[in-house]
């Protein structure tokens, strides 16, 4: 399966408040799968990323704070599942920095890669499970799901039943 395969989810995040309870979302699915996951968030800067980020730490059981890894562009996790590394590539100038700062370590041992602004590492980063892209819209932010691979999809599939409730609620 590739992004091709599958549909985005796309749906309409109204408030910080729904984008936290998204990544809780995406949070409850990533317990229950056992792989490894990269996952990308794209958008422009006070999109959402970090916020929707937060979710998924919480969601994923940490305690404490999630602050945006923008000047030390790594943060690590210790939650229940593994280890989470939550990057922020926006300062970086060349993929290449990316060896050097040891990501492939990084990527061996998580359990889980938050990726912002993965354009930024663009030939040197895996393809990722779940490509994230949130945009301004009317209601708030649009935010869209594609899945790369089955992972992915399962994740897609996962916060579908979200999109239920949040266009009944």
């Amino acid at each position: 399966m590739d992004a091709a395969d599958s549909q985005p989810l796309t749906l309409e995040i109204a408030s910080e408040q729904a984008m936290n309870a998204l990544g809780i979302e995406i949070a409850a699915t990533i317990v229950q799968l056992s792989a490894p996951l990269v996952v990308f968030l794209y958008g422009d800067l006070g999109a959402g990323k970090t916020t929707l980020s937060r979710g998924i730490l919480r969601g994923l059981g940490h305690v404490g704070a999630v602050k945006s890894p923008t000047y030390t562009l790594v943060e690590p996790y210790e939650p229940e599942i593994g280890r989470v590394y939550h990057f922020d590539l926006y300062r970086l100038k060349d993929p290449e920095e990316l060896e050097h700062m040891g990501f492939r370590d990084y990527l061996a041992e998580a359990r889980l890669c938050l990726l912002e602004w993965p354009e930024n590492g663009r030939g040197f980063l895996p393809q990722p499970d779940l490509t994230v892209k949130i945009a301004p819209s009317a209601e708030g932010r649009c935010v869209t799901l594609q899945a790369s691979n089955e992972m992915g999809q399962l994740l897609v599939d996962g916060v579908k039943t979200f999109k239920m409730i949040a266009s009944n609620g």
